[in-house]
């Protein structure tokens, strides 16, 4: 029974959040993206940003909420997934050059800090796009060779 009403509960709250990003998302695409300073890209932006923290949150107190009832020799687990989530972060944020942004024509330019963190982000989701690819062929690869024995 308690399955059903968390099912339901979430189920209800993915509709709100895709309902939310929807009107977000037409509501800029309406106004426009370059007209008002930027207005709705900056919105469009705060609500990623809030999009991500409710997706991260979700999955870091659900998984330790479970894992805690299920398993909790599995904490450790989760701890060392979040250390190496954490390290990945780490070194995409080293390797973030934070360089000026070249051909920038808006009002203002990014600050050093905003440039730093959108390299890293970039750096992050080229590290991971990487790692799934890899992962990919590498998979395939070893089913190949099960496969022929």
């Amino acid at each position: 029974m308690e399955k059903q009403k968390y099912a339901k509960i979430c189920k209800i709250l993915l509709w709100v959040l895709i309902a939310l990003s929807v009107a977000v998302l037409l509501w800029g695409s309406i106004t426009g993206f370059e007209a008002n300073d930027g207005t709705a890209t900056d919105v469009l932006f705060a609500w990623a940003y809030v999009v991500l923290g409710i997706a991260l949150v979700s999955v870091i107190c659900v998984g330790l909420y479970v894992t805690a009832t299920t398993n909790p020799k599995g904490l450790v687990k989760l701890g060392i997934v979040l250390v190496g989530a954490a390290a990945l972060f780490g070194i995409a944020y080293l390797l973030a050059s934070g360089a000026p942004a070249i051909g920038f024509s808006g009002p203002t330019p990014p600050s050093a800090s905003e440039l730093k963190m959108t390299d890293t982000i970039l750096n992050l989701a080229y590290i991971i796009g990487g790692a799934a690819i890899l992962s990919i062929v590498c998979g395939e690869v070893l089913i190949g060779i099960r496969n022929k024995k």
